[in-house]
């Protein structure tokens, strides 16, 4: 699995190394986007996971990784529609038998990766199923699942501005995830070439129209001219508890909160960086 740091394979057992072929094979299957009916029937009758020390079933929000990774959109709108909540829960982990991540699933971290924007907000959608706002907020909020999963440790608010994929932020944010990747997005608009400084600028702002308070930011403190700059003077101090947020700001975040086609239909010189 590509988000999974795999294990040697000369360690797995011959009941493990079937396993893995038949996860191999439905794999394959999915990347070439096989119909939905027949991927469902392999999943439910041929593929085997190694789990705590025998083989079992390929769960849905297993297959659902993959339908991610190989953006096989109508098998992730199966696997919602038919599974809802429970095919995106976290997968157990076959690297270690104790790890069980609870609400921390891997899937908005894969999609963010990815840029699956349109399963994404699929996912998004069956969230709000998701017991109450508290659970809602733990999974979105959660940092990608146990050690053994590719970008742990991070939520996908934070992977999304890393990677610099404004869209998927956008539907993130509007979602309810927390806008706590501040101080990664000035990091990155900092370190990123030219090429890459508008999807990163754009990540920037899309984070100041959700904070309500933004966190004290030593770096801002330790190159005052540098920021101030790069921020505008505005922003600067507001960012620094010296001043309340700009009025364009205030005026957009009920736009931001509206929805992604509010915001994707303004005028560029109104979606980026002018409140400087």
């Amino acid at each position: 699995m590509p988000w999974v740091l795999s294990s040697p394979l000369d360690t797995l057992s011959p009941s493990q190394r079937h396993c893995e072929r038949t996860a191999f094979s439905f794999y394959r299957a999915v990347r070439e986007r096989l119909p939905v009916w027949l991927l469902e029937d392999m999943r439910s009758m041929e593929v085997l996971c190694w789990n705590d020390g025998r083989p079992r079933a390929f769960l849905p929000s297993e297959a659902l990784l993959y339908a991610l990774v190989h953006d096989h959109q109508d098998y992730a709108r199966d696997l919602l529609g038919r599974y809802s909540v429970s095919a995106v829960a976290a997968p157990s982990c076959s690297s270690c038998s104790s790890c069980r991540c609870g609400q921390s699933a891997p899937h908005l971290n894969v999609a963010v990766r990815y840029k699956r924007v349109a399963i994404l907000r699929m996912m998004l959608e069956v969230l709000k199923d998701c017991g109450g706002a508290r659970e809602r907020r733990e999974y979105l909020d959660g940092c990608g699942g146990c050690p053994h999963f590719a970008d742990a440790g991070k939520s996908a608010v934070q992977l999304a501005v890393e990677l610099s994929h404004p869209t998927c932020l956008l539907h993130l944010l509007l979602h309810g995830a927390r806008p706590d990747a501040l101080d990664v997005a000035l990091q990155k608009l900092v370190s990123c070439d030219a090429a890459a400084r508008r999807d990163a600028q754009r990540c920037l702002d899309l984070l100041l129209l959700f904070l309500s308070e933004p966190p004290r930011l030593p770096r801002l403190q330790d190159e005052p001219q540098r920021w101030r700059s790069l921020l505008g003077n505005k922003v600067f101090g507001w960012l620094c508890g010296l001043a309340p947020p700009p009025l364009l700001i205030q005026a957009l975040r009920c736009l931001a909160r509206s929805g992604p086609d509010w915001i994707s239909s303004l005028p560029d010189v109104l979606q980026q960086g002018v409140w400087q």
